[in-house]
């Protein structure tokens, strides 16, 4: 039987949609195995939310991720089924999201009974920083980081740190504002007393009042830029307390969630442990 190059095409075709799907099905089923392992070794329930740059369609384009509703709606369900004298591990990477995402996942880690204990590879910055400071325990990487929580506010394409423009609205005349510029600085003030208060909530019973409120003070009133990141030397110097060390499988687990593939890697080397050369005497 001869095969044409109508019929090459469209095996080709299918291949295209095919290999992605089962590539994609091998990677979550290694996922699920991982966290299965972890879970066993920690004896908890083990939950991740992990945002990259996915290549998920035809011509891999990535889409940002970040939180959102539909991510704190799986972190609700996973916390309400987990009973209330089991502890949680929350593995989380994010580059931050929405306020009420964040804001409903940390008030539900600090309502469980047992320990929840959220975990940080690399960085959880803006809402994911906020839902850390909601954790019983802390665990980073040693060079892994957080970042400030002040408010942004605006437009998608168009976001004001709220603390600047508070600071704008001292140095103006409010008669010559506009009334939307107006509208944005009341916005600030309010955003700004929501979060800080919010902030007091998730770590009163962990610190002192005054360690609350000088944490409160540098993580809100816009002190660094939004994107600064806070290295456990700086959290341990606000009084936070930070346990630095990751089981291997965390690493492991975090492989399991690749970016997009690129024709040339930008960083590589060799995959292997060096070891010391034993030193020899003349």
């Amino acid at each position: 039987m001869e095969i044409g190059i109508f019929d090459l095409f469209w095996v080709f075709f299918l291949l295209i949609f095919v290999i992605p799907l089962v590539k994609r099905k091998i990677i979550d089923s290694s996922r699920a195995a991982m966290l299965r392992r972890i879970e066993r070794k920690r004896k908890s329930r083990v939950i991740t939310m992990i945002h990259r740059q996915e290549a998920i369609s035809l011509f891999g384009i990535p889409f940002t991720r970040y939180i959102d509703i539909e991510d704190s709606e799986r972190v609700l369900r996973a916390i309400r089924a987990t009973p209330d004298d089991v502890p949680i591990d929350l593995i989380l990477h994010t580059p931050g999201g929405l306020v009420l995402a964040a804001t409903q996942i940390a008030m539900a880690i600090k309502k469980h009974p047992a320990d929840v204990r959220v975990i940080i590879p690399h960085y959880a910055m803006s809402g994911g920083t906020l839902i850390a400071l909601a954790a019983d325990k802390l665990i980073m990487d040693e060079n892994a980081v957080l970042g400030p929580i002040d408010p942004q506010l605006g437009a998608l394409m168009k976001m004001y740190p709220a603390a600047s423009l508070l600071k704008v609205a001292e140095m103006k005349d409010p008669n010559k504002m506009d009334d939307d510029t107006l509208i944005l600085i009341d916005v600030a003030k309010k955003a700004l007393a929501q979060v800080r208060s919010l902030v007091h909530k998730l770590l009163e019973g962990k610190l002192k009042e005054d360690e609350i409120e000088e944490v409160c003070k540098k993580l809100t009133e816009g002190r660094w830029t939004h994107d600064y990141p806070l290295t456990v030397e700086d959290l341990r110097e606000m009084k936070l307390k930070v346990e630095v060390g990751l089981p291997e499988e965390i690493y492991k687990l975090m492989r399991l969630y690749p970016q997009p593939a690129r024709f040339t890697p930008t960083v590589e080397y060799v995959p292997t442990p060096y070891k010391k050369e034993p030193k020899t005497t003349k």
